[in-house]
C-alpha cells in the first residue's frame, strides 16, 4: 500500500477543512484560504483532527493518485500555516533586480529592462540587488513563479552567470584552453 497516502495530515489548530461533494476539498487557516477539486476516486474523510485519504481498490492508477491526493491536501494546510517561499538569487555583473509596485524590473544584460507583473495571490520581495524571494500558500504558484523569473537568464556554466535559486548548485564547466 501506498506508505504516503496511508499517513494521515494532521490539522493545527486555527485550520478548517471542508469536503464538498466530487471531492472538493477547501482548507481555511491564518494565511488564507485553498480550495482545489481532487481526483473523484479517493476517499477522503475527517476523522477527528486528522484528515485521511483511502482508495477503492489496488489498480496500479488509484495507486499513484492516493500518493498524490494525500500530499496535495498536506501541502494546502502548510501552505495555509506556514506557507512557501523560493529564493532566487542573481549572479553577475550589472545584473539586478527592482520592485516598482506590482512590477518587478530585472537588468539582465539584454538591450532592455525584463518586466514581470507579480501574480494574484503571491507577495515578490527583493532583497539588496540580487535576491528575490516569492511568498505565498499555494506551493504550485510559487515554484511556478519563480521559475518563469529564473527562466529569464538561466544560470549558464561557464562563469555562473544568470538566475539561480539559492539553494541549486550550478555544474561548472572548463572554458576554453590556449593552442600550443
Amino acid at each position: 500500500m501506498s506508505r504516503i497516502g496511508r499517513m494521515p495530515i494532521a490539522i493545527p489548530a486555527g485550520v478548517t477543512v471542508d469536503i464538498a461533494e466530487n471531492n472538493k476539498v477547501t482548507v481555511k487557516g491564518p494565511k488564507g484560504t485553498l480550495e482545489r477539486v481532487l481526483p473523484a476516486e479517493m476517499d477522503i474523510k475527517i476523522e477527528g483532527t486528522d484528515v485521511v485519504v483511502s482508495r477503492p481498490n489496488d489498480l496500479k492508477k488509484m495507486k499513484s493518485l492516493h500518493g498524490l491526493t494525500r500530499t496535495l491536501i498536506a501541502n494546502m494546510v502548510t501552505g495555509v500555516t506556514a506557507g512557501y517561499e523560493k529564493v532566487l538569487e542573481i549572479n553577475g555583473v550589472g545584473y539586478r533586480a527592482a520592485k516598482n509596485g506590482k512590477k518587478l524590473q530585472l537588468a539582465l544584460g539584454y538591450s532592455h529592462p525584463v518586466e514581470m507583473e507579480d501574480p494574484e495571490g503571491l507577495e515578490v520581495v527583493v532583497e539588496g540587488q540580487n535576491k528575490i524571494i516569492v511568498k505565498g500558500i499555494n506551493k504550485e504558484q510559487v515554484g511556478q513563479y519563480a521559475a518563469e523569473i529564473r527562466e529569464k537568464r538561466a544560470p549558464e556554466p561557464y562563469k555562473g552567470k544568470g538566475i539561480k535559486y539559492a539553494d541549486e548548485v550550478i555544474r561548472r564547466k572548463v572554458g576554453k584552453t590556449g593552442k600550443k
